[in-house]
């Protein structure tokens, strides 16, 4: 499970792992989040907010 904020302009802070499965998948998921575009903010009242996510990561190894 990953955590981090959407800013008001999109960009993610405060990324931290909350759930880690080791063997480097959540320097891995951090990696892909700081690549990603950006999102899309909380609207209240008509107005872009901070939102606070908590997200589930499924990783699917090939083997």
């Amino acid at each position: 499970i990953v955590q981090f904020v959407v800013e008001k302009d999109g960009k993610l802070t405060d990324i931290k792992i909350l759930r880690d499965l080791g063997f480097g998948t959540g320097k891995e998921a951090i990696r892909v989040l700081n690549s990603s575009p950006k999102w899309k903010p909380g609207i209240q009242n008509g107005r872009p907010v901070r939102v606070l996510y908590n997200l589930p990561i499924s990783i699917v190894t090939g083997g």
